[in-house]
């Protein structure tokens, strides 16, 4: 039997700086196109969780630690990646000290919600807006049925 193609897995991590005011979010300018500012994420590895994998990543990007908080979502549109078609597990997390670019990102640095760079880089617009609004109302991401979805 063939195993089939699936969409690569990947996890996305949003940071929250609790040892500053308004806890900002940290993200990083990618060295490796699509080029532009990015949450810390990346794929995960045989063998590891999708939490591993979010604080691994966490600390490979941005050498710190960081506390995984919630989920936030799952983000599956197969357009969100120019690279190919990837499912992104997306957690809340907080970290504390200096964070320091390292691995895929060129630089890090702290932004709060209403002051982001551009460009922002995947459907990571779009998931900073679904955190700003779970900031707000403690709601997560609501479900975006596709069309195929909604009919059954």
């Amino acid at each position: 039997m063939a195993v089939p193609e699936t969409p690569k897995l990947t996890v996305d991590i949003i940071i929250e700086l609790v040892d500053r005011p308004g806890r900002p979010i940290l993200l990083i300018e990618r060295k490796n196109p699509p080029l532009g500012w990015a949450l810390p994420g990346g794929f995960v590895d045989p063998g590891e969780t999708l939490e591993q994998a979010a604080v691994r990543e966490a600390l490979e990007e941005i050498s710190l630690r960081v506390k995984l908080i919630t989920l936030l979502g799952c983000y599956s549109d197969p357009a969100r990646d120019p690279r190919g078609h990837t499912v992104s597990a997306v957690y809340v997390a907080e970290a504390c000290g200096e964070p320091l670019a390292a691995d895929d990102a060129a630089h890090v640095q702290a932004f709060s919600l209403d002051a982001l760079p551009s460009p922002l880089v995947f459907d990571h617009g779009l998931i900073l807006a679904d955190y700003a609004h779970y900031r707000q109302t403690g709601e997560r991401t609501p479900l975006r049925l596709g069309r195929s979805a909604e009919n059954g």
